[in-house]
Order: structure tokens, then sequence, then C-alpha cells
């Protein structure tokens, strides 16, 4: 095979999308994935990465466009690290999609056959984001507030616009630059570890109109921060608190830090499918609103409730799957790690009228080995795991459990295909995987697969 040096340019036709947003295409018989291309793209490439099967490279120039290749709506393609797929047809993207999550299951689950349905398109490619994380850095004309520069840790992109964001985000994001400008703060320099406004997170929710906005700033400036609060009020009428949070390290986590409320409260509300779901600052929750709804009922569907069943929602996180499902559940058992979202899960149930739901803190693992014998055995079990899926453990106690139904709600195909073999290899027989475009414009796809004991 051709397999070429890092630092050599090639001419390269890309041939299809690889998982990760990259074309791919094949250079004297060997595979090389380029970012920012198309299907049908003649390009120019320079090698990043050489290895004996594959290359990575990144592309210099565009020499044809492939007949699919669109132009990017958004003014930051592709410097900016979040989008990656503005430049492909959304329908081809989802077919993208849709093959990535077979081929998963196929190399590393070794599963075949299964029945991988079409993705369900989202109800808007932009906008959709209710939960945005912006950071700051050095800029020519003061703090700049943004998003990091594809494959850049030191460098932020200071933003005109945010096509994923909602025009209120984008609106407090703009006005708090202006603040840190007005104020004379620096933005966070990651090279030498100095500045003063490091971080806004703004949490939106779209059913409610209410908003909650934190500043993530070095310590020493209380006072400036209570005058961002004031200058936010003034400009969104749905703002319903705003948080300051001191990071004095030198890591970029926004989790877990010395907090404060300068205004208002700390949460707020959003509604899904009929229920009001009380969400805290840093509670996990999808970020599509719109699609998380959408998600849900794909959730009922493979769960095939009918009222007599008992219902474990394990990884429950704000608790919000198993409460919308609650009413066609006999009982409903939570399962979820972190005791803040338990508390609000609990808080969601008792403010939703739902009395048949448990929620229990801790990890699943011990929870189900410590209290699993006075539990009722469950009838239906939900998983909703993070991106790295569940460990080995947790899926042993699944298996121990047997439920007859389960339901895994996967955000990454590569653990997905993993955790469902071992699903497989325990006894259950998966039925299909139904592909949810939670994500437009980017590479990420959830799903949700309907498992059946098959003894």
């Amino acid at each position: 095979m051709g397999r070429e040096r890092v630092g050599t340019e090639i001419e390269i036709e890309i041939d299809d999308l690889a998982f990760g947003g990259a074309g791919v295409g094949r250079h004297e018989g060997w595979v090389v994935f380029v970012h920012d291309t198309a299907p049908g793209d003649r390009v120019r490439a320079r090698i990043r990465k050489s290895r004996r099967r594959h290359g990575e490279a990144d592309l210099l120039e565009v020499l044809d466009e492939g007949a699919v290749r669109i132009a990017p709506e958004c003014p930051h393609v592709p410097r900016c690290g979040g989008c990656r797929l503005q430049h492909v047809p959304y329908d081809l993207t989802l077919e993208a999609k849709r093959s990535q999550v077979g081929e998963h299951l196929a190399r590393i689950g070794h599963i075949t056959g299964i029945d991988v349905r079409d993705p369900v398109p989202a109800v808007s490619p932009f906008g959709y984001r209710n939960k945005m994380e912006y950071s700051s850095a050095p800029g020519p004309d003061g703090a700049v507030l943004g998003f990091h520069e594809r494959g850049r840790w030191d460098s932020v992109l200071d933003l005109t616009t945010c096509l994923l964001a909602s025009p209120r985000a984008e609106a407090l994001r703009r006005e708090t630059r202006a603040w840190a400008r007005d104020e004379g703060l620096r933005g966070w320099d990651r090279r030498e570890h100095v500045g003063d406004l490091r971080h806004l997170i703004t949490r939106e929710g779209v059913t409610t109109g209410q908003l909650l906005a934190s500043v993530v700033t070095t310590s020493g400036h209380d006072d400036a921060a209570g005058r961002l609060a004031d200058r936010l009020r003034a400009i969104e009428p749905g703002l319903v608190g705003v948080r300051h949070l001191v990071g004095d390290g030198v890591g970029e986590t926004t989790a877990d830090l010395p907090a404060r409320i300068l205004w208002g409260q700390d949460r707020i509300e959003e509604r899904i499918m009929g229920a009001t779901l009380r969400l805290s600052a840093d509670a996990f929750f999808q970020t599509n609103t719109a699609m998380t709804e959408v998600l849900y009922g794909h959730v009922a569907e493979a769960a095939g409730l009918d009222g007599g069943q008992v219902l474990y929602d394990l990884f429950s996180g704000v608790g919000s799957i198993g409460i919308c499902l609650a009413p066609g559940a006999r009982e409903v058992v939570a399962i979820e790690i972190d005791e803040a979202a338990t508390v609000d899960a609990r808080l969601n149930a008792a403010a939703n009228g739902v009395d048949n739901h448990t929620a229990l803190a801790g990890d699943v693992r011990v929870v189900l080995r410590e209290q699993g014998a006075d539990l009722p055995p469950p009838d239906v079990a939900i998983v909703d795991p993070p991106r790295a899926g569940l460990s080995g453990g947790a899926v042993r106690r699944v298996l121990e459990l047997a439920p007859p139904t389960l339901v895994y709600v996967s955000c990454q195909p590569a653990t997905f295909a993993d955790n469902a073999a071992r699903f497989i290899a325990g006894g259950y027989e998966l039925e299909y995987v139904q592909p949810v475009d939670m994500f437009p414009q980017t590479p990420h796809i959830e799903a949700v697969a309907r498992f059946t004991r098959s003894d």
C-alpha cells in the first residue's frame, strides 16, 4: 500500500464520510482520513499521522469540489472546533450516521444483521442548543469569548455568532464580553496561566423561556461580577439567575468550583412530555430540548409499557426519563450516582404528582448489589450511560437483574457496540437500533436500542 510519511503532501479523492465527520479516501490503497472534506472532493492534504493501515491528513486545498459539497452557513467554519459537517448536505450526514452505527456494531461488537433504522431527523438544524459553555482568552481589543479553535488548546475564537446557540444565549455572550472589556478584565491565557475571565455558561429552558447565566473568573472579582448580573438582567427579561464561580487552577473544567448566586436562583425549569422538570445549574440534561421529547418518545416505544410493569431508570440524572414514562408503569426505580441530580429527581417527581417514583443515590453497581433484594424485580430496565458506556461491573449487574426488556440509550456508537456484545453474550437479543439526530452539524448521534431476553 502507498503509506506516506508524516508531512508528505498528497492528492486524494474522497469517497465517503467516516465516524467523527472526516472524509475518507484511498491513496494507492492506503486509507486516509481528511477533515472538512465531502464525498466527491479531490483535495490536496498533508499527512499528520501515519499508521500501517491508515493515515490522517490536514486539508490544504480543495482542488475539485464534489457534487454534494455545500457552502457552510457559519463564517467560523472550519476554524471553530464545534461544527464539522456544515459543508455536507443534511440528508447525507444522516445516512452517514446510520451507517456508522451499523459499522461499529460489526467491527467492535461483531454483531451483524441488526435492524439499524433510518435516523430521526432533527426538528431544527440550527439554534437547537439549550446549554452553551463559552471560553475566554486574551485578544487585541480585550477579552474574547467564544470557542477553542479546532485542534488548539491555547487559542479561542472571538465569535461574531454561533448558529447552534439561541439568539438569547448569544446576546448574553456579547454582553459579558462587553462587560469584561469595560471592567478591564483580561481573558484567561492558557499558556501563562494568568487572567481574570475564564468562562460563561448559559442554560435555557426552551419551553419555559427561563435563562440561567454562570460566569467563571479567577478570584478577586466579586464586585465586578455583581455589576455583570445587573447588566445581564437589563438585557434579558427571561433571566432567572446569575451565578459567579471562581476557578484559579490550570485546568479547563468548570465543574465543582466554588459558586455563589449573584441574583435569583441556581436552576431553571423545562417541560418534556407534559412533565415540568427542575434542572439545577450543573445537572445533566440533553442539550436539544425539541429532540429530547422525540428521543423519549422512542424510549417509550421500545419500553412497551402498559401500566403493569416495574421500570428501572438507571443512570437517571434528574429523573427525566422515568418521570416522563411513569404514567405507563406500575412503579419506577431510578438510580443516579450524582446526589444533587437525585435530589432534583425527587423534587421533580413530587412537583409533577408522580407518586410511583423512587429515586436512589449511588453507583448503579453498588446500589443494585446492596439494595437489590429490597427492590421489586424489573420488567423493563432503561440504561442511559455517559459516553464511556457501561463498565463491565455495571453490565454484570444488569445481567443479574435480567429484565425481560432492556432499553439502551446511547450517545457513543463505539461503547454501545461493546456493551451490546456483552448483553447478547449474556442472553439478550438486540431487536433494533433507532438513531435520533440530537446534534445536527456534528458527527455525534444518539440512539435507542431495544433488547429482549432470548431465553
